[in-house]
């Protein structure tokens, strides 16, 4: 078996849930050649990332995959590239608010995900859903945390990659309903 480690963010912006770490939950612990090792992050910019590097540095996975929410979207997105900018319409969960800020000065301006994105959109499309390649992650923490995982990770033998997901429709349109995210999620993590 191949190690996964998969998170989902804790809820933000004064809601009471948030459907990546609701949808990660409900995945199985075992996808095809992947064991899942399923862990909760904050949604702080750096504290995100950091939370996930300390989980990786013990369980050395094969592949780090996170799950954010992005209202707006109907589809479930895999994401192509993360930027090197914080710049954020909200506060994170400590009332954090960077504004045109780098995540790292001297890094590069993108890093692309080293996940088979394409493939993996192209199976949730499959499993009769809708899924997309996606090359914007935005300027909040899901940028911050992909981008920093991918610095970190460079060099190495671990693939790091980020999927968005719909709201769940309790918040509000286009949304998506729970099991088909995880139905979705599990498509694309079958093909890495």
């Amino acid at each position: 078996m191949k190690h996964l480690l998969i998170t989902g963010f804790d809820p933000f912006g004064g809601a009471s849930v948030n459907p990546a770490w609701e949808a990660v939950k409900k995945l199985p612990d075992e996808i095809g050649i992947w064991q899942l090792n399923k862990l909760k992050i904050p949604t702080v910019f750096g504290k995100a990332a950091d939370t996930v590097w300390q989980a990786a540095k013990q369980l050395h996975p094969d592949a780090i995959i996170c799950i954010g929410q992005a209202g707006g979207r109907s589809a479930v997105t895999v994401e192509r590239i993360g930027i090197n900018i914080r710049s954020a319409n909200l506060c994170d969960n400590e009332g954090n608010q960077p504004q045109e800020e780098k995540i790292l000065p001297d890094g590069a301006d993108g890093l692309f995900s080293s996940l088979p994105v394409a493939a993996m959109a192209e199976a949730i499309r499959a499993a009769g859903l809708p899924g997309a390649v996606s090359n914007s992650a935005g300027t909040f923490v899901c940028n911050d945390t992909l981008y920093t995982l991918l610095s970190r990770c460079a060099g190495t033998d671990t693939r790091v990659g980020f999927i968005h997901v719909p709201l769940l429709p309790e918040q509000g349109t286009p949304s998506m309903a729970l099991p088909d995210m995880v139905k979705a999620l599990t498509a694309a993590i079958a093909v890495l």
